[in-house]
């Protein structure tokens, strides 16, 4: 039987990864693989590191989108892939990769999941995590300068130039394209159990 492909967009800091994992432990004893679409950046090997820096990672010109559709195909077809892995402290892919199984059931999350028709079409359960701006902006704080070690006012320089226009021109607007919206984020319990009770009906061939 052909996997499950849950998609989970929304912002930066928005609280899709917490999403993913509720999901993905609700679906027990279904198999689960995870992808990341941070993980999926082009490798701008040409360019200095002062170069990738400037780069607008915030752009879907900056995933390297058709090895993404590549591997859910892959995946789809039940055949195991080998994720890629991006420094983001280098802005580089890193020689490594990660080996993902074959699984029933694949979450995937990103930014600007659902602004490839391409991507989208390979979802077939699409879920947006709607969260405060203010909410968001903090949780990127945090995890820039604790995971990818990056100064606070380097943080907020990104955020104003790109995070918030691109969020604006592009995530905002894939919105529309979800088949569930959970407002507040991954504190949305109910939202999130509405969710997995659909998934469920849909692993098991009921009808949603």
């Amino acid at each position: 039987m052909k996997p499950l492909i849950i998609g989970i967009a929304g912002g930066t800091g928005s609280g899709k990864s917490t999403v993913a994992r509720r999901i993905a432990e609700a679906l027990t004893p279904a198999s689960v693989a995870f992808l990341d679409m941070d993980a999926y950046y082009r490798n701008f090997v040409h360019l200095t590191l002062d170069e990738r820096k400037q780069v607008n990672w915030d752009h879907p010109d900056a995933f390297d989108l058709d090895l993404l559709v590549t591997h859910l195909d892959q995946l789809a077809r039940r055949q195991a892939i080998e994720k890629p892995v991006y420094d983001f402290v280098a802005h580089l892919r890193a020689e490594e990769s990660v080996p993902v199984a074959a699984a029933d059931v694949i979450v995937i999350d990103g930014i600007l999941l659902f602004v490839d028709d391409r991507v989208r079409e390979r979802c077939d359960v699409k879920v947006f995590v709607d969260t405060d701006a203010d909410e968001r902006l903090v949780r990127r704080i945090r995890r820039d300068t604790k995971v990818r070690g990056r100064p606070l006012e380097g943080i907020l320089d990104q955020y104003l130039t790109t995070v918030q226009p691109m969020h604006l021109q592009f995530v905002e607007p894939s919105k529309r394209y979800a088949d569930l919206i959970i407002p507040r984020g991954g504190h949305n319990t109910v939202a999130i159990d509405l969710i997995i009770a659909t998934i469920l009906r849909r692993l098991q061939g009921q009808p949603t």
